[in-house]
């Protein structure tokens, strides 16, 4: 059979189960002829064999010689030993294959039989060893099942979704699948957005395997990130009902929060209910045997109290109350990186030891200002030890690398990177974020070494009794911050970091390649859906109100559709009418938008952070109201620091008369857009707050 009509012809049978061979056809003709013999008895036995379809690969020979050989084959097969091969399995010769050709028919072969001789010219050209590999004698005893089972996890790593399913489906009709079967579907599902087809799978798996920790802790973690709170923390309870000495759900049924609220009244509520949820956790929390203290440490390895602090509330008491318990746990694991640290000497020759220790020293917003800290580091008195624990390295990743005297990478390894940074013995730790990544909330309630800090990549204070100092912004902090840190705060000049300067490319866009009108007035609503708090819903309907040409992009909220909704209905307009939502998962086509939109609208209580200077360096006028937290004046901060203050509102009014006059009066957003373009040197890679920054680590080297 041809190479194209074997492709059609796989088509048409999906339901065949192709397996490949790759004979040595420069075989003496004896050994050659007992070589294809046995894969076509293993094969003609097989229970299935009328469901196979066995692929030849042909190269090194001609085709009209190959059809002769296996003809030959065949009908001495049939003549001498009476083995009649019309009811069974299906062959066929393949050869010739470009990688396109290949990458179709290797999506479709579920197993590859190894011969005692292979072509082994074809097997290094097609990189066969992804595929599940069989010796003749064994593939005998193989179960269609298992089959099924490999091919679905090799498209399931290939992130070809939609064919994974198909596969574990066809697994799943024929008998009940194990955990891991029902995980990588509710994956193939949600990966495509089809996330209801996710729950039911995640439920129907949990039917099966109650004790399943990875079913429940999927199913919780899906539900929470769709916005069905209650869902999720019924599934918590039940989880926690079926593995009742499992950390993991003690923490979720007890501290679950939303990720987007519907009402203020539910901010209420649900605050309250952490709060107590909270006290019952740390009366529950027990520690006594080993089996207690490793199933709280695999806890905390699984969850963060991330989302109380989008409430925009003084989060420092319930922080601390917290923070004291994963103390507690981390010390029951880990005694012996507990006590205070002396201070290590330091010679008149040495330099001071600063570690930099983070999941994201890759492209990641929380992290990339960091490098400016590094860039501009002052060699002569200091030596950059960084500590990589995330494992997405990209070229931010090299520039760590770079900019560090020692750098190690050393993911998903708790022990192992807490043992490294102990024998580096540093005078000073940096967290650039902590509350984010499970694991940097585990190692930060260590005590790794004499000094620790933590910036602001999440810009909430940590209430661990081991971290010494939040690293944070003269223009960011009001006079009273000091309130909202159970750290002592240091204000570091400007915005307290050196922010490298984005590229930008030039526009080679237009709107219509996103499906926005031209004479559209874009206000772009960049930031994380659980940034948006419903209180402030009505702002965007009054500007439509009285901007009849707003559109308002969302690039994240989805989640947002049945609130504004309903905040645009009490005005008598239609949110379909001036909200669009985008997924844009490429970075060019991020700055495309930023390009091409008219007005950045900050979020109020939560600004934008890597969002707004990315803004500022496409010359997008920025409304923005700072508040109360720090969390609340990134975007107030980066626009005073830049010197264009215009679009700095002082409430809700401001905020609207400012957005909808920038929206109406072209000529005063292109004057703003203009002054912006010339003070980009006033903000991006400061060294001033380097300067500063270093002073610190000075002053703390010379008092202790």
């Amino acid at each position: 059979m041809g190479k194209s009509h074997l492709i059609s012809h796989i088509e048409e049978t999906q339901a065949n189960i192709n397996i490949i061979i790759f004979p040595d056809w420069s075989l003496p003709e004896e050994s050659l002829y007992l070589e294809l013999e046995r894969v076509i008895k293993a094969i003609a036995t097989h229970p299935i064999s009328n469901q196979i379809k066995l692929l030849i690969h042909s190269d090194g020979i001609s085709h009209e010689k190959a059809c002769l050989v296996m003809s030959s084959l065949l009908m001495n097969l049939f003549i001498q030993q009476n083995f009649d091969l019309t009811e069974g399995c299906e062959i066929s010769l393949v050869s010739e294959l470009d990688s396109i050709e290949w990458e179709f028919i290797a999506s479709n072969l579920y197993a590859h039989i190894i011969l005692k001789q292979e072509n082994q010219e074809a097997l290094a050209l097609f990189e066969t060893e992804n595929l599940s590999r069989y010796e003749i004698e064994e593939f005998s005893d193989v179960q269609i099942g298992q089959l099924f089972f490999d091919l679905s996890n090799r498209l399931f790593h290939l992130g070809r979704w939609q064919e994974a399913i198909a596969q574990y489906q066809k697994l799943l009709a024929i008998q009940p699948g194990k955990p891991d079967t029902y995980w990588r579907l509710s994956e193939c599902y949600r990966q495509l957005n089809l996330h209801e087809e996710a729950l039911i799978t995640l439920r129907e798996g949990i039917k099966l395997h109650l004790q399943d920790g990875n079913l429940h802790f999927s199913l919780i973690m899906h539900l929470r990130r769709s916005g069905r709170t209650q869902e999720a923390i019924s599934s918590a309870i039940a989880a926690s009902n079926a593995l009742p000495n499992d950390y993991t759900f003690k923490l979720l049924k007890h501290l679950i929060v939303p990720t987007i609220y519907h009402s203020q009244d539910e901010i209420s509520f649900y605050r309250e209910r952490f709060t107590q949820g909270l006290q019952d956790l740390i009366q529950e929390t027990s520690l006594k045997t080993t089996e207690e203290k490793q199933s709280a440490l695999a806890g905390l390895g699984r969850f963060t109290n991330f989302y109380l602090s989008y409430q925009a509330q003084n989060d420092i008491d319930l922080q601390r109350q917290y923070g004291d318990l994963v103390h507690e746990i981390m010390a029951a694991n880990y005694p012996q990186w507990i006590a205070p640290l002396s201070m290590p000497s330091l010679k008149p020759d040495q330099k001071i030891r600063l570690g930099y220790v983070s999941h994201y020293l890759h492209s990641y917003s929380g992290t990339l200002w960091l490098t400016g800290w590094l860039r501009y580091c002052d060699r002569q008195s200091f030596e950059i030890y960084c500590y990589y624990t995330g494992n997405s390295p990209d070229p931010v990743t090299q520039q760590f690398q770079d900019y560090s005297d020692v750098f190690h990478h050393i993911p998903h390894n708790l022990t192992a990177v807490c043992e490294q940074i102990r024998a580096d013995q540093l005078h000073i730790l940096i967290y650039p974020e902590i509350g984010m990544d499970p694991q940097t909330m585990q190692m930060a309630a260590l005590r790794l070494a004499p000094v620790q800090c933590v910036a602001w990549g999440h810009p909430v204070t940590t209430g661990l009794p081991t971290i010494d100092y939040f690293l944070s912004s003269e223009l960011m902090e009001l006079e009273n911050a000091q309130e909202h840190y159970s750290e002592k705060l240091i204000r570091l000049p400007n915005i307290g970091v050196s922010y490298p300067k984005p590229y930008i490319p030039p526009v080679i866009k237009t709107r219509s390649d996103y499906e926005l009108q031209d004479d559209a007035v874009i206000y772009l609503c960049c930031q994380a859906p659980f940034k948006y708090l419903p209180q402030y819903d009505f702002i965007f309907a009054e500007i439509a109100r009285r901007v009849p040409q707003a559109t308002f992009l969302f690039l994240r909220g989805g989640l947002l559709q049945k609130r504004l909704s309903r905040a645009f209905a009490s005005v008598g307009l239609k949110s379909d009418d001036y909200c669009k939502f985008l997924t844009i998962p490429e970075r060019l086509d991020y700055l495309m938008i930023n390009l091409l939109s008219d007005v950045y609208l900050d979020t109020f209580c939560w600004s934008g952070g890597n969002t707004t200077l990315e803004a500022i360096a496409c010359n997008l006028p920025i409304v923005t109201c700072p508040s109360e937290f720090m969390r609340g004046r990134h975007s107030y901060s980066f626009l005073k620091m830049l010197g264009v203050t215009d679009t700095i509102a002082q409430n809700e009014a401001e905020y609207i008369e400012m957005a909808v006059k920038l929206g109406l009066d072209p000529m005063w957003r292109d004057k703003i857009a203009q002054h912006m373009s010339q003070k980009h040197v006033h903000l991006f890679d400061d060294k001033a707050c380097v300067a500063g920054l270093e002073a610190f680590y000075k002053h703390i080297i010379l008092r202790l």
